[in-house]
């Protein structure tokens, strides 16, 4: 799975979370797909919900975690 696709789903699926950079700057989903690069929006990516979003290597395994979800207060 892409990271597009994922940010697409959360979009789509309205879930209440911010996606956290590095620098725990705190962005929307909808955000990164509309600012993000092509490239990066293609890189292989895996979420485990309500934890991260984390970069795949080719040969499966998680690479490097590229957001923090962390759930908006309603």
């Amino acid at each position: 799975m892409s990271l597009r696709e994922i940010l697409e789903k959360l979009v789509e699926q309205n879930t209440p979370v911010f996606l956290c950079d590095s620098n725990d700057k705190k962005w929307e989903a909808r955000e990164l797909l509309n600012n993000l690069s092509t490239p990066m929006l293609k890189k292989k990516a895996h979420m485990q919900p309500g934890l991260y979003i984390a970069e795949i290597n080719d040969s499966g395994y998680l690479k490097s975690v590229l957001y923090k979800l962390k759930q908006k207060q309603t």
